[in-house]
Order: structure tokens, then C-alpha cells, then sequence
């Protein structure tokens, strides 16, 4: 089985190069130099193009500030280009795997969200997301559109990797308290768009979107503190805890970022990871790399 693969620098797109060889599925990557993601046709005309058994788009606009005043690109990256990408394998009957955002969600009320529920973005990033699903939904083809949260790893920029730096700078650390998610390693989203690549590849794939986030919901303090007490930092940092109004940025966050994982355990087997288990394994690997 072979995975046509947009992006190659990216979080999720690390771990799949890695984890793809595990099962023996072979991964072309293609990145800016082969497919432009601002450039839809461009990508679209990688999948036609292609031998590869299904497409999967690791690919995407995040940074969410900066969206707010570059929303032209982020719409191309995050809804034009993959909407482009779907709707060319679905021309072809390939599976077309998609990663989107606890962002298409108000982050209102303190329930996990389900896949069902109303949504509405806070801001551009999230608006942009949002219509990539649309689009990939509307092109009709087999997919999967798979929405993750506070995604980490040893690679990229990411919440894991700013305080392990700050913190071997700074005595404290001032941390947003009031916003909730459930962290995400990046080779926890890798290994399940794997298993559901496998799963259409023998015929067992289901269409739709489905939620996939690591357990349990904490706030960035929370999560603060468990890197921190994680790490072997010599002296750790205290975290204050903070409301967002102390911590204004250009694009609002949602508030309650936590997801309801039942759907994808129920009909794809995958449960929710421990993010506490999954921090150690990051942390040691960024400890270990000079």
C-alpha cells in the first residue's frame, strides 16, 4: 500500500515517515517544492498524477495568529488546496485523509464536543479549517477528516518545546488556566491515520469526521506543570496560573477545546492516548537530541 503525503516538515508528517515503515506502508511525500499548497491546481494535479493507493493532507496554515491578517492564504492552504486535493481523489475513488481543529468550535460550555455538534470559529484560522471540511465533505469521495487538539512532539514549534526553552530561562512562568483541551501527540495522530489507511485499503474504511484527542482534558497550566515535572530541568520553574484576558493575542481561543473520542473508538477500535505517557516519550527524545 503506497500514501500520497502533502507535507513533509510538518508535526503529523514527521511521524508518519517514521511510523509508515512499521506496518509497511510506503509514503511519498511530497513538500512546497512538488506541491505548492497555495497553489490548489498544483495539488490537484499531484493526485491525479499519482500511483498511490489514498492521499493524506498533513499539511495546513496553523499559525493562528497570523491568520487573522493573512486570511487569503490560510483559506488557500486550509480549505481551496485540500478541497482542490479532495475533489481529485475523488474523481480517482481514493480515500483522502484530512487533518482539521478543535478550532471549528466556539469553545463554549464545559462538555466534550461531539462530531454532531453546532460549530462556529472564533476566528480566521478556525473559519478557514472549517470550509476545508466543508469542501473535502462535498467533494463526495471516500475521506476521513480527523480533528485533533494541542498537537506536541519532539519536532516543529509547539507548546512542549516553548516551555522546556522558557523554562530553562526564566525562576516562573505565567500559564493561561481557563482554557481546557486534551494534548495530542503528533505520532498518536500518525499511528491512527495509519490504521484508518489500513482499514480502506481492506475495505472496512468509513467516511466522515471523527474526533481524536489525548486524555485527560487539562489547562496549559496543567499541562505546564506535568512538562515541567516530566523533564529533568535542574531547577523547575513555578507556573502561575492565569485567566486569557492576561494573555491577550490577535486570534481568540476556544475556551473548551475538549472532544468526545467515542465515534472513532466505535467504529475504528482507536481509543484515546494518555497524553502524560506520550509527554515522556517526547520529552526523552528532546533530552536525548544535542
Amino acid at each position: 500500500m503506497k500514501a500520497l503525503v502533502f507535507g513533509t516538515t510538518g508535526q503529523v508528517a514527521i511521524e508518519l515517515a517514521r511510523n509508515a515503515p512499521l506496518v509497511g506502508l510506503r509514503i511519498e511525500a511530497l513538500g512546497r517544492d512538488r506541491a505548492d499548497l497555495t497553489d490548489p491546481a498544483a495539488c490537484a494535479a499531484a493526485v491525479t498524477a499519482t500511483d498511490a493507493d489514498l492521499v493524506i493532507n498533513a499539511a495546513a496554515y496553523t499559525a493562528v495568529d497570523a491568520a487573522e491578517s493573512d486570511r487569503a492564504t490560510a483559506q488557500l492552504v486550509n480549505a481551496d488546496a485540500p478541497g482542490a486535493m479532495a475533489r481529485a481523489a475523488a474523481a480517482r475513488g481514493l480515500p483522502f485523509l484530512h487533518i482539521s481543529t478543535d478550532y471549528v468550535f466556539d469553545g463554549s460550555g464545559s462538555r466534550a464536543w461531539l462530531e454532531t455538534d453546532p460549530v462556529a470559529p472564533l476566528g480566521a484560522y478556525g473559519a478557514t479549517k472549517l470550509d476545508g471540511e466543508r469542501q473535502i465533505t462535498a467533494a463526495g469521495g471516500p475521506h476521513v477528516i480527523l480533528r485533533t487538539a494541542w498537537v506536541y512532539s519532539a519536532h516543529g514549534k509547539n507548546f512542549v518545546k516553548t516551555m522546556l526553552r522558557l523554562g530553562a530561562e526564566r525562576n516562573s512562568l505565567s500559564v493561561v488556566d481557563d482554557q481546557r483541551g486534551g494534548p495530542t501527540a503528533a505520532h498518536e495522530i500518525a499511528k491512527t491515520l495509519i490504521a484508518i489507511a489500513c482499514a480502506f485499503h481492506e475495505g472496512r474504511g468509513t467516511s466522515g469526521i471523527f474526533h481524536f484527542a489525548g486524555q485527560p482534558a487539562c489547562s496549559w497550566a496543567d499541562f505546564a506543570d506535568a512538562i515541567f515535572a516530566t523533564s529533568s530541568l535542574p531547577k523547575k520553574p513555578t507556573v502561575s496560573r492565569i485567566p486569557s484576558s492576561a494573555y491577550p493575542t490577535p486570534a481568540q481561543r476556544p475556551g473548551n477545546s475538549v472532544m468526545d473520542c467515542t465515534k472513532i473508538r466505535d467504529i475504528y477500535g482507536i481509543g484515546q492516548p494518555d497524553w502524560r505517557t506520550n509527554l515522556k516519550t517526547v520529552i526523552s527524545e528532546l533530552e536525548r537530541t544535542p
